[in-house]
């Protein structure tokens, strides 16, 4: 099997990218940076989680718009890629507004939506993104009506493949507030983490997402814009409690 695994992606087409500040991967761009470190203790907590349990797929979202859901899905792949030391695949799961692969500038290319609805095999269109060393499986371009579309039961084989060929398989999804995407979705991940804005997510909305979700199947909330750690440990601290 691992032989399989190595020989898939040794067949990936690589896309070459140019990472800048502005893509804000701070695991890429600013190692000693505060935020670099946080995700670096994300990654320990998650390998805890793994040893505990089969969880290797990560479900991240947020309730409201400029939360910067994205922007935590990409520093999270590439964290847990390590540089090329475990194999991590990146989904758009967002069908509706993708922005992983236009903030790295990488041309649009079939994806998830076209495995769902044409039977497209994912593993002849995931790439490999350098120098970030995780691989990216487009959202794609569809007909349908996206929501309807993950409601396929093809959904659960594209997913299924995917985890046969990946150590960790990070999926960044629609808004909760707005659209069911991030549930249907859910159904495949083994955790999520939600994204709030320190200052700016409603706490309503904060709510209302976790409820949607459920508490058992969230593993923690990430606190996006906030300076210092105690201050967003208390304002948070009474939304979610991780048993």
């Amino acid at each position: 099997l691992e032989f399989r695994r190595v020989l898939f992606r040794s067949k990936c087409t690589t896309v070459k990218v140019d990472v800048r500040p502005e893509n804000r991967i701070a695991v890429a761009t600013d190692l000693s940076s505060p935020a670099a470190d946080r995700f670096r203790f994300l990654r320990m907590r998650l390998r805890e989680l793994r040893s505990a349990g089969n969880v290797r797929t990560v479900l991240v979202t947020s309730a409201v718009p400029q939360d910067g859901k994205s922007t935590v899905a990409m520093n999270l792949a590439t964290v847990l890629a390590d540089h090329g030391k475990n194999s991590v695949l990146l989904i758009e799961g967002d069908l509706h507004r993708p922005s992983i692969a236009s903030s790295l500038l990488i041309p649009p290319a079939k994806g998830l939506a076209n495995c769902v609805e044409d039977g497209i095999n994912p593993l002849s269109v995931i790439q490999k993104i350098e120098p970030l060393s995780w691989y990216l499986l487009h959202a794609g371009t569809t007909t349908s009506n996206p929501t309807a579309l993950l409601q396929d039961e093809a959904l659960g084989s594209v997913m299924d493949s995917a985890r046969m060929h990946f150590d960790w398989i990070v999926v960044d999804t629609p808004l909760l507030a707005v659209l069911t995407d991030a549930l249907l979705l859910g159904r495949y991940a083994d955790t999520s983490l939600m994204v709030v804005r320190a200052g700016a997510t409603p706490k309503d909305a904060v709510n209302e997402a976790l409820a949607r979700l459920g508490s058992k199947h969230v593993f923690g909330i990430i606190v996006n814009g906030e300076a210092d750690l105690n201050d967003a440990a208390s304002r948070y601290a009474g939304y979610y409690r991780r048993s």
